[in-house]
């Protein structure tokens, strides 16, 4: 609080935006950003709940205040909202806190649930479910990412929807707009071919290195793990056979003779993906597919793992051959091989991924639009 107290005035005017972590952020950006031009004279306050979330972010200047959102009790509740005064609370994805979205509606401030999307497995949808129904039931209004979580809404009471879509692909699509330049990835990469795998885990780096290691030296590598910390960075390398790099020593390192390079950093990924001619992307035999979206926006194939129900764009791409799901070490080697095969596949494939995204942006101009209307 006393974070809050030093940066917000009485007098400001304020915007508060909640996310839960990394991946939320980076769906509620496009709308922050546009915020904050449109706004300037307004204070954006925005929070996390996860500390993964938080601790990469807490620097960004894309807003006023970064802090961790205090827990949802009544006293909690109340002393967070006299600090901040909102004129509107915008909240990502599936953050429903109950006392918070309670008190907003006492205090007649408007509250937006943004790139929302609804299963009838949420709790919301159950017959024991009637705190968190109510509770639901408190926003001003519902931007859903789907006509399943709108007429999901509808069948509790809750008509106030509009189906915009998700703001990730307006995320996504603003990548292309900036420079993704990465000089070590120049010097690596040397117009060679490369795959990259991104967020990977224990279950997909098995296989990925027993491909790695008999591989042909034309082809270039790089691993950016989800875990960097610990040992498990230098047991992957350890691991390859192959000349391998280190971003944290790529100064010293002969990133010309490497043919692997290991990532050990975060924010780098998505500005490595664009030096990518295939991608894959981790969490699909593991704790859950990582973002699909990012490699897709370069017009490349992506290959996935089995596990992707849930993810709708995953489902959708898979559905429209952009994305590959393999089930193994065998179909990956397999599906690899194929792409070096055939570079018109190669570009088809790529070609269905950005059109996907071309077509799917513009969530966040209907959300404007709306808020438009509240301040």
């Amino acid at each position: 609080m006393e974070i809050l107290h030093k940066n917000i005035a009485k007098t400001d005017a304020v915007i508060w935006v909640h996310v839960a972590s990394l991946g939320e952020y980076e769906q509620g950006l496009p709308v922050i950003e546009q915020l904050k031009a449109e706004y300037p004279s307004h204070k954006i306050v925005l929070t996390f709940f996860s500390p993964s979330g938080y601790e990469v972010k807490k620097n960004t200047t894309v807003a006023d205040v970064v802090v961790y959102l205090p827990l949802d009790s009544k006293k909690k509740v109340s002393c967070f909202l006299n600090a901040t005064h909102p004129e509107l609370a915008i909240f990502v994805k599936y953050e429903i806190w109950p006392n918070y979205l309670k008190a907003l509606k006492q205090r007649k401030i408007p509250s937006i649930l943004i790139s929302a999307i609804f299963n009838k497995n949420q709790i919301y949808f159950r017959i024991y479910g009637g705190f968190m129904r109510k509770a639901l039931s408190n926003f001003t209004h519902y931007f859903v990412q789907n006509e399943s979580s709108k007429s999901l809404l509808s069948s509790i009471g809750i008509t106030n929807t509009t189906v915009s879509g998700d703001t990730r692909f307006d995320r996504v699509s603003k990548i292309l707009e900036r420079d993704n330049r990465l000089d070590f990835m120049e010097v690596f990469t040397q117009n060679s071919n490369c795959l990259v795998a991104g967020s990977t885990w224990p279950e997909d780096e098995s296989f990925l290195i027993n491909y790695i290691n008999t591989a042909s030296s034309d082809l270039k590598f790089v691993l950016a793990p989800h875990k960097i910390k610990g040992d498990n960075i230098l047991k992957l390398k350890a691991a390859i056979q192959k000349p391998t790099a280190l971003y944290s020593d790529y100064k010293t390192s002969d990133l010309k003779a490497s043919q692997v390079l290991l990532i050990d950093h975060i924010g780098l990924l998505t500005r490595i993906y664009s030096y990518a001619n295939y991608a894959y992307v981790g969490g699909g035999f593991a704790t859950g597919l990582h973002n699909t979206l990012e490699p897709a926006i370069f017009g490349i194939p992506v290959v996935i793992g089995p596990h992707y129900q849930g993810f709708q764009e995953a489902e959708e791409l898979v559905a429209k051959k952009g994305l590959i799901s393999i089930s193994n070490g065998q179909e990956f080697q397999e599906t690899i091989n194929y792409l070096r095969s055939d570079s018109d596949f190669v570009a088809k494939t790529g070609a269905i991924n950005s059109g996907y995204i071309s077509k799917n942006k513009g969530a966040s101009i209907q959300i404007m639009a709306y808020i438009r209307t509240l301040i």
